[in-house]
């Protein structure tokens, strides 16, 4: 039986591992063609590996989402390698540097910004005007919980996901009569290297962390890849605008 992305064509970011490999893998196992991205070249071979060994189709490009140039050579393998554009899952990002605002520099907040505001922006612009021609598409960013609640020690992180989900409503209103559906998927707390990144420049949060989810655990990727395949396929054709959150009832109180 087909899969809910039979033969469409997606393009994802950060997919090296953590959600963007889990959601690569998971689209793959749908029948989608996956164009694998991550800083890391060998990280989005690997990922791309994988996916044809589970018999599915993906090529791989090592990518800075901070550097447009870049990008859009994403998309042109895509149009070269498959001929069209069918989803983009816009999921790079960094954490910062885990310090209270008034410690935080110039030098992380404009590496915040560039990598998971402006890319997002930028990756949504160009993924936008390939996929109108095309009859639409589907789009999915990822956001955090961090865009709809603040947590100390993640200001401007949190100021960059909050800004994702206001990108992901307003390009909803815009081309949504056009045939592209937006959303977002808001994690909360995952066993990623990002969330690794945090326990390491605060160790006191592991054992916190690990009971601040009601469900009394951390998500794993693979429960966010499932929720952005979703997100991607028509089984989610009146979903648009949207934030999903996924976070074992952190936000729920």
């Amino acid at each position: 039986m087909a899969g809910t992305l039979q033969s469409r064509v997606v393009v994802v970011t950060g997919a090296g591992a953590g959600i963007g490999a889990a959601a690569a893998q998971t689209m793959a196992r749908e029948g989608a063609r996956v164009v694998v991205s991550d800083i890391d070249a060998a990280a989005a071979e690997d990922t791309a590996h994988r996916i044809a060994q589970a018999g599915g189709e993906a090529v791989a490009m090592g990518v800075d989402v901070s550097r447009p140039e870049q990008i859009d050579a994403l998309l042109e393998l895509a149009l070269r390698h498959y001929g069209r554009l069918d989803g983009a899952f816009n999921n790079a990002g960094i954490p910062g540097p885990g310090v209270p605002l008034a410690q935080h520099d110039e030098a992380h907040f404009d590496a915040l910004l560039a990598v998971n505001l402006k890319a997002v922006w930028y990756g949504m612009k160009r993924q936008i005007e390939i996929m109108l021609p095309g009859g639409g598409g589907a789009i999915v960013n990822t956001a955090s919980v961090g865009g709809l609640v603040g947590k100390p020690g993640l200001s401007v992180y949190c100021a960059t996901k909050h800004a994702v989900l206001g990108l992901t409503k307003t390009a909803a209103l815009e081309y949504g009569s056009r045939g592209i559906r937006v959303n977002a998927v808001c994690p909360g707390v995952v066993r990623t290297r990002m969330v690794d990144m945090v326990i390491a420049a605060q160790p006191e949060t592991e054992s916190t962390w690990g009971t601040l989810q009601p469900i009394g655990r951390f998500g794993t990727p693979e429960e966010i890849g499932e929720a952005v395949a979703w997100l991607m396929s028509p089984r989610a054709s009146l979903v648009h605008g949207h934030a999903l959150v996924a976070d074992g009832g952190l936000t729920a109180a």
